[in-house]
Order: C-alpha cells, then structure tokens, then sequence
C-alpha cells in the first residue's frame, strides 16, 4: 500500500489550491515544499473569474472576495490620449490580492480539511515509477510512495527536468521592472488599471488592496532596476510622477513563455508552472494553473476509484488552455512594444477598434479569461 493517495511537490498557488480539492473528496493528500516558510512576497496578483471560482470550490472563495479590490476596468493610453476604455461587468470582474494572502487562506484550509498534509523543508532528490505506485526521495527525510505524485514545483521544476520532458519555449518574451508602491494623491486612478501603450514601450499601472499600486515598465536594455531610472522613464513616457519609498528597488524580471511536451509520466503528473510558463502580462498562468488543477482533482478521484491512470483528458485539455493563453499573453506583449511612425498608427488604430462598441464587450471577455 502506498504511504499517500497523492504526494504534491510544491506549496504555491496551485499545489495548495489542488491539495485543498483532493482533500475535501476524502483523498489522502501530502504537500512537500523545499521552502521552510511561506513566501511572502506579492508576485501575482490578478484572480479571473475562472480562478475565482476554482477558489470558491476550495472553500476560500468568499475569504478571498473579502479581502481583495475589485477591479472595475481599464483604460489604454498613448501620447495622453484614451485609445480604448473597457468597464467590467460583474461577470468580468477581476480580484486583485497579493499571491502571498491567497497562499495564506489555502494554507489554512489546507490545514482545516486535513491536518498535517503540509510539510515545509522537504527537497525532493528523486522520482520514480514503480508499478502501482509513484515514489519520492528527499534530502532530509525518508521515501515516500504514493498513487500518484504531482509536480507543482515551478517554472525550474527540477522532476520534469529528471523526467526528461521537453520545454518547448514559445513566441512571446521580454523584460519589465516593476515596483508596488502607496498610491499617492497626485496618481490616484481609483480601482481601474491603466495600460500606456508608448512610444518607448508599456507602463503599466495596477491597484492594490490598501490604497498602492503596481507599477510595471517595458525595459529591454534592463536599465531600470535603480529607483531613480525607473521613475524617470514612467515619467518619460507617461508624464505621471512616482515617488518610491527610500530603499526600495524595482524589480527586474523577465517574461517568457514555455510549455511542456506532456504532462503525464507513468504516474507522476504536471499541474501549474511545472507545466506551462505563461507570461504575467494579462496575468493568466496562476489562474490556468487552478483551472487545470479542478480537471486534475477530478481524473485523480476516477483513476484511484478505478484501480488504474485516468489523467490523459486532463493533459489534453490543459495544454489546448495554456496554449491559447499563451497566445493572448504574446498579442498583449506585442501591443506594448516601442513603436514608432507606421507601426505606431496600425497598433493605435486596432486598439480602438477592439475598445469600439461592438467589440467591446468581447474584448472585455477576451481579457478576463471568458472568451
């Protein structure tokens, strides 16, 4: 008998959110995380309406709402002018919150459906199939077997590397700074967000619970991790002026998009990031990486009812959804490039006419991860 119906490797997002659904079904679930603590640091902010209810089915929905901004809409802007403005309805709106509090209302449901499922400081060292079984090692504590073994542990995701599984890089990649910083008086935009489509690249700018904001900025030549150089190029080319807390520095980050060949390995399974690597911008990946986990929950429950593997229709199903992320996550890249001259009139000019009237409302889905 295996020690678990199910070993998650991986405590973010998506691992907890799964260990959660399989756990409320009665299923024997670990969750191994390398980290000794919880990562406090704010990284993904935006649930979709697809993630939000994901979230509901956790148990942490209502937590979550509780907790976060409703974002209302947003406007794209070039040259100071409003290219296109798209209002949410109350089926479009998105929640904002910090990645770290959503990790926190997992992590105690988590604890509350099943006590002692979360073990912290555990690196895996090896996986391997074994008949009926999956099993585990780790640096600093014996193998474990389980029926199933999946891999949540992050773009760098060290099984799919020992797996040998491909990670195919796909179009759409580039390099951002960004920094989260108290929403000042003289740049208070509300609960919308603003995109500045520029000359010389995107600023974008996003609300955050208790009155900040999100600042992110196109940076090719990875020239604005210095406070200073950041706010000067937001200036540049917005007119907007930031002041940013003494010692803070931007971050430095860079956006690129992968996806795995397969998913599936005997009875070792990808979910999340380990899976596919979808770009922040349109903020997209951790909610694929929850909607897939609800497929996942699903096939695991029919597979261990079922005596044998049942997870392919989850494989199918999860990379079609990543792919069209990717390509919605490449065409938002694409827009927010510097262009100049003709480039520049064809780009303005489509984007007014996906914030016309009669695409408005598509546009608006194709967004929030509706359509």
């Amino acid at each position: 008998m295996p020690d678990h119906d199910v070993a998650i490797v991986g405590a973010g997002p998506v691992g907890l959110l799964l260990a959660c659904l399989l756990a409320q079904r009665g299923i024997d679930v670990a969750v191994f995380e390398a980290r000794g603590a919880a990562d406090d640091r704010s990284r993904a902010i935006g649930i979709h309406p697809p993630g939000s209810a994901t979230l509901d089915a956790a148990g942490v929905g209502a937590q979550v709402r509780a907790e976060a901004l409703a974002l209302d809409g947003g406007d794209v802007i070039c040259a100071s002018r409003t290219l296109a403005s798209l209002t949410f309805t109350a089926a479009q709106r998105v929640l904002i919150l910090p990645q770290h509090r959503t990790d926190a209302f997992l992590r105690a449901r988590l604890s509350q459906v099943q006590d002692g499922a979360l073990h912290l400081g555990c690196t895996v060292t090896g996986v391997w199939n074994e008949d009926a079984v999956a099993r585990l090692s780790f640096a600093e504590r014996p193998d474990i077997t389980a029926s199933f073994v999946v891999a949540a542990d992050g773009v760098r995701s060290g099984i799919r590397r020992q797996l040998g599984i491909a990670w195919r890089e796909r179009p759409g990649s580039g390099w951002y700074s960004m920094a989260d910083i108290p929403d000042s008086s003289d740049a208070s935009l509300g609960t919308r967000a603003q995109l500045h489509c520029e000359r010389e690249g995107l600023v974008e700018s996003f609300p955050l619970p208790g009155a900040r904001r999100r600042w992110v900025a196109g940076d090719p030549d990875r020239v604005l991790g210095d406070a200073a150089a950041f706010t000067h190029a937001i200036e540049r080319r917005t007119g907007i002026r930031l002041e940013l807390p003494g010692g803070l520095k931007p971050t430095v980050f860079q956006a690129r998009q992968h996806l795995a060949a397969r998913l599936v390995h005997g009875r070792v399974v990808l979910v999340g990031d380990a899976a596919h690597e979808t770009s922040p911008i349109g903020g997209q990946g951790m909610n694929i990486g929850w909607m897939a986990s609800q497929h996942l929950a699903s096939a695991i429950e029919r597979s261990l009812r079922a005596g044998r593997v049942e997870v392919e229709e989850y494989e199918r199903r999860t990379l079609r959804a990543a792919a069209r992320a990717q390509r919605r996550s490449s065409f938002y890249m694409t827009m927010g490039r510097p262009a100049r001259g003709p480039a520049l009139l064809l780009r303005n000019t489509a984007i007014r006419m996906l914030g016309t009237v009669p695409l408005r409302g598509r546009t608006a889905d194709m967004i929030t991860m509706q359509g």
